[in-house]
């Protein structure tokens, strides 16, 4: 039974070059086997469907004898099309690295590129809203100092690789059932550069990489909120022939005691007697600069905001969030004779 090449890649069958260029893509990045959700058959069954779509003749061919795609009723100019016999083992063959070149910046055969690692690092409340500077040990795979990454002895004479014979990678070809399959791919023994030292690196063994405990300086920028992630580009696992990854810090806030931070502003509960929130009173309050003083002033309700200019956030160099303070009155549990009297006799005035 043959398969249908526009239903797989999910077009319709007047789609044009860049249509089935674009549906390719999309299931390709989905797909691909390199990723962690990655599915090698539908990958595999996307590849040749394009292959055959993206190229006028072999479309031609399979539109009109497509139905008797890899059968056995002879149809077409060669029992099928585009090469194939009746048994399926005919010159179907392209190359992968050809395909991938135009979606993901280069061939398939490109550099290979270290994994990225994820850390957590807490910072006090303060800390987050003026932003600090950390230092943070972590043992990973590093280039070699030495050799700089190369594995080559500093000094040492460079000879063409055997290998790939300088070329820097290597073409593989593979049968299936739906014919011969090339793949290009970087040659492993000279790390797809064509060059072999004559002398290995000493420190790393010629592997060009060490695992090492290493420390790194962050920057933990003013402002930041909790959960927010911070990106050091290069600065994950080192690859042999290849670029390191990233590392990734996540950071956590802690609590803090009195204060909420709400973009550049802050907020704070201040709870205030009954007697303060009537006749007016001044209050110490803590700031993240220091200890200030807050007039409450007379009549205040519960629920009402203060705000102190300038003892926020920093937006920029010069310039800050505020401060909200919230007022919370508080209400005696109990009441003396005489202020229950004079609670009374407030009443009868209508207060």
């Amino acid at each position: 039974m043959s398969k249908d090449y526009y239903n797989i890649l999910g077009i319709d069958k007047k789609a044009s070059k860049v249509e089935i260029k674009k549906a390719f893509h999309k299931l390709a990045h989905k797909y691909h086997p390199d990723k962690k959700d990655g599915n090698e058959v539908k990958f595999k069954e996307a590849s040749e469907a394009y292959s055959v779509l993206s190229d006028e003749k072999k479309r031609s061919e399979y539109d009109a004898y497509g139905q008797a795609f890899g059968g056995n009723s002879g149809a077409g100019p060669q029992g099928g099309f585009g090469g194939f016999d009746q048994q399926g083992q005919g010159g179907f063959e392209f190359d992968l690295g050809d395909i991938f070149g135009d979606f993901f910046g280069g061939r398939s055969s490109g550099k290979k590129r270290g994994s990225d690692i994820s850390i957590d690092i807490e910072v006090s409340f303060s800390e987050a809203v003026f932003g600090v500077e950390r230092k943070i040990l972590i043992t990973k795979n590093s280039f070699c100092e030495s050799c700089k990454g190369t594995g080559a002895k500093k000094g040492s004479e460079m000879e063409t690789c055997s290998t790939c014979n300088g070329n820097g990678k290597v073409r593989e070809t593979k049968q299936s059932f739906f014919g011969s399959f090339s793949n290009v791919r970087v040659c492993e023994k000279c790390h797809g550069t064509g060059k072999v030292s004559k002398e290995k690196c000493k420190d790393c063994h010629g592997m060009g990489i060490q695992r090492k405990q290493e420390e790194i300086n962050v920057k933990i920028p003013a402002g930041i909120n909790n959960g927010e992630m911070i990106r050091l580009s290069g600065a994950g696992e080192a690859v042999i022939g290849g670029v390191a990854g990233d590392l990734y810090i996540k950071v956590r806030v802690t609590l803090h005691k009195y204060f909420r931070k709400e973009g550049a502003d802050l907020k704070m509960d201040l709870a205030v007697k009954l007697s303060d929130a009537l006749l007016g009173a001044e209050y110490t309050v803590e700031t993240l600069d220091g200890k200030i003083k807050v007039k409450i002033p007379k009549g205040v309700t519960h629920g009402e905001m203060l705000r102190v200019r300038g003892k926020g956030a920093p937006v920029s160099e010069n310039m800050r969030g505020d401060l909200y303070i919230k007022i919370k009155i508080k209400l005696p549990n109990k009441l003396s004779r005489k202020a229950k009297q004079l609670v009374e006799d407030l009443k009868k005035e209508g207060i």
